[in-house]
């Protein structure tokens, strides 16, 4: 795999490379390196149809479940984006007291709950439901307050938020 470095281009938002040639792997490590960089520490996360994009681009290619939590600090600015656990193809086992643990050796106000369906589909499932009460009461209890669960799939991403399952 050739790496090529971006650098910033003239305009806001553009970029210069160092390579002429560019494969459609390259463009797609590419996007998930921008997409990262979005989560940098200190970011603002302004717009959710931004955050969303931007966690598709990471985790939608996953061929297996993982399990991420973005930490915020009390005005939800990005702390770090962490992958927890990783499981098969259809689950992730995923333990409460080492998101507790992460959540507060980083002194996070609030986080993002993330993870991926590697069929796809972003529907979230009766589990992933309950494993978000189960977190969301658990965090509760140390003052880190979820803000969403974001389910990502190569079909979109779904925000438990927005569904009024927070």
């Amino acid at each position: 795999m050739r790496y090529h470095k971006l650098k910033a281009g003239p305009e806001p938002g553009t970029y210069v490379m160092e390579s002429a040639l560019v494969t459609e792997h390259d463009i797609l490590t590419m996007a998930r390196q921008l997409a990262r960089k979005r989560f940098a520490k200190g970011r603002s996360l302004a717009n959710p149809s931004d955050v969303k994009a931007h966690l598709q681009t990471l985790y939608a290619h996953y061929e297996h479940e993982v399990f991420s939590i973005l930490l915020l600090d009390n005005t939800y600015r990005v702390i770090g984006l962490h992958e927890l656990f990783r499981g098969t193809i259809s689950s992730a086992v995923v333990h409460p007291r080492e998101v507790v643990k992460l959540a507060l050796k980083h002194n996070a106000a609030a986080a993002i709950l993330v993870h991926n369906h590697p069929s796809g589909n972003p529907e979230p499932s009766q589990v992933d439901v309950d494993l978000t009460r189960t977190l969301k009461n658990t965090l509760d209890l140390v003052a880190v307050q979820v803000v969403d669960h974001i389910v990502v799939g190569t079909e979109g991403c779904t925000s438990l938020a927005e569904r009024g399952q927070i």
